[in-house]
C-alpha cells in the first residue's frame, strides 16, 4: 500500500507506519511493532490509542498482555464515509453562518490595496474578474490599449473570447492609435468609444463593483488594485463625462 494514500486521508506519518507493521505482523506486543514502524516505545501506546479511535485497529488481552491487530482494510472505507458525513455537517451549518459573517464582513471592510508587478500578475486580475462577475454584468475600461509588451494582443484575444462566451459584458474607452490594432473579440458584447489623442497614455484604468485596477502597461507591466466602493464610484463618474468625448469610429 502506497503509505503517502493513508496520509492523505488523514493519518499522521507514525500512525501510518504503525498501521502497516501491523499488517505484516499479525497480533504483536508492542514492543515489535514500535521497532518493525520505527518508532519510539513511549510514542507506540499514543499513536495506537489514536488509531483505535478511528477504527483502525483492535486488541485482545492475554493475561496482562494486550495484543495488538490491524482491523480489515475496508475499515478504512468506512473511516472516510464516517469522515465525508462529518465534513458535510459542517459543510451544511457554515451555510447557515455566512449570511452573518458577509454581514459582518461588510461592515468592517475598509480600503484594501495591493501591487501587482509583472506579466502573469497584471494580467491575473482578469481572470479574477470574470470569475467575480456574472453573465450580464459589465465591467468598465479607461485608456485601453496596448503598450509595449509583448504577449499582450494573444492574452486579451483569449480572454475577451472567454468574457463574450460567459456572457460579461463591457463599457471601453479606448485609445485612439487603438482603433485598427483592437484584437477581434475584444468587440463581443461590448460598447467601445475612442479617446482623443490628447487623453491617451500607457495607463489603463480597469473598474467594476468595488474593484479599480490601475495598469501601467509597459515592457514589465506595474498594476495596482484598491477595493473600495467610493473609489470605484469616482472612476465610473470619469468614465461618463469622458464617454461623452469619446468617438465611435
Amino acid at each position: 500500500m502506497e503509505p503517502k494514500l493513508l496520509e492523505e486521508i488523514g493519518l499522521t506519518p507514525g500512525e501510518t507506519r504503525v498501521y502497516l507493521a501491523l499488517l505484516e505482523l499479525g497480533a504483536t506486543k508492542t514492543g515489535p511493532l514500535a521497532k518493525k514502524a520505527q518508532v519510539s516505545s513511549s510514542k507506540v501506546y499514543k499513536i495506537l490509542d489514536r488509531l483505535l479511535q478511528k477504527g483502525f485497529v483492535g486488541y485482545v488481552k492475554r493475561g496482562k498482555i494486550s495484543y495488538f491487530s490491524a482491523l480489515e482494510p475496508k475499515k478504512i472505507m468506512d473511516y472516510l464515509e464516517i469522515k465525508e458525513r462529518q465534513l458535510e455537517e459542517k459543510k451544511q451549518a457554515l451555510k447557515k453562518i455566512i449570511p452573518e459573517l458577509e454581514l459582518q464582513h461588510k461592515k468592517g471592510k475598509k480600503t484594501d490595496a495591493v501591487i501587482y508587478e509583472g506579466f502573469k500578475a497584471v494580467t491575473s486580475i482578469f481572470s479574477t474578474i470574470l470569475s467575480e462577475l456574472n453573465k450580464g454584468e459589465t465591467y468598465y475600461i479607461i485608456g485601453a490599449g496596448y503598450g509595449d509588451v509583448p504577449f499582450i494582443k494573444p492574452f486579451f484575444q483569449e480572454h475577451h473570447a472567454n468574457r463574450a462566451k460567459k456572457g460579461i459584458k463591457i463599457r471601453m474607452l479606448a485609445d485612439s492609435d487603438t482603433k485598427k490594432s483592437l484584437v477581434s473579440t475584444t468587440k463581443r458584447k461590448a460598447e467601445i468609444r475612442y479617446l482623443p489623442k490628447y487623453l491617451t497614455t500607457n495607463l489603463e484604468i480597469v473598474f467594476y463593483k468595488d474593484k479599480s485596477f490601475i495598469v501601467i502597461w509597459t515592457h514589465s507591466p506595474l498594476g495596482f488594485l484598491i477595493t473600495n466602493e467610493e473609489v470605484a464610484s469616482s472612476f465610473r463618474k470619469y468614465f461618463e463625462v469622458f464617454w461623452k468625448l469619446g468617438k465611435t469610429s
